[in-house]
């Protein structure tokens, strides 16, 4: 798990460390699950009220370990119906997955959305062998039986207080 000395933690992305997150790459087998970090700020870049992207570094030296980008308060079906919040991509840095860094930034995402008043955290996910599926599911994701696309879309329950 998470070993160095002053723990990870999210950084807004600047000039000074926008390579860095530009740099992050997750494994090869997981491309198709997973966009990369340049589209990512692309979106975030034309979607500036909605977008939350975060750089994750660890230690004192603020190494790159991942990145993420959370949305806040979208019309997940543009009808008024469904404002939703949650975890829009993820990425771990191949060399750092499996030492928790990944439930770093969904706690993170959880932790803000509580922050604004939220309850529910959603995110969506690529299916089968190499995706994060399991990831979600053992976070404690549950189906709620709609797809994005073609992508499963879990929510997450969180305890306000």
């Amino acid at each position: 798990m998470i070993a160095s000395g002053s723990g990870p933690r999210l950084e807004e992305i600047t000039p000074r460390n926008i390579d860095a997150a530009l740099a992050i790459r997750v494994r090869p087998e997981q491309e198709f699950a997973v966009s990369p970090v340049v589209k990512s700020l692309a979106e975030a870049y034309v979607h500036p009220g909605t977008a939350w992207p975060r750089l994750i570094v660890d230690g004192a030296d603020a190494r790159p370990v991942g990145f993420l980008m959370a949305f806040f308060d979208i019309d997940w079906r543009d009808d008024g119906t469904a404002i939703r919040s949650g975890l829009w991509r993820l990425n771990i840095d191949a060399g750092a997955q499996g030492r928790g860094y990944g439930r770093f930034a969904v706690e993170s995402v959880a932790a803000e959305i509580r922050r604004r008043g939220g309850d529910e955290l959603y995110v969506t996910w690529h299916a089968g062998e190499h995706g994060p599926e399991n990831f979600y599911l053992g976070l404690g994701f549950r189906p709620n039986g709609e797809m994005a696309e073609d992508e499963v879309v879990g929510v997450l329950g969180l305890e306000l207080g």
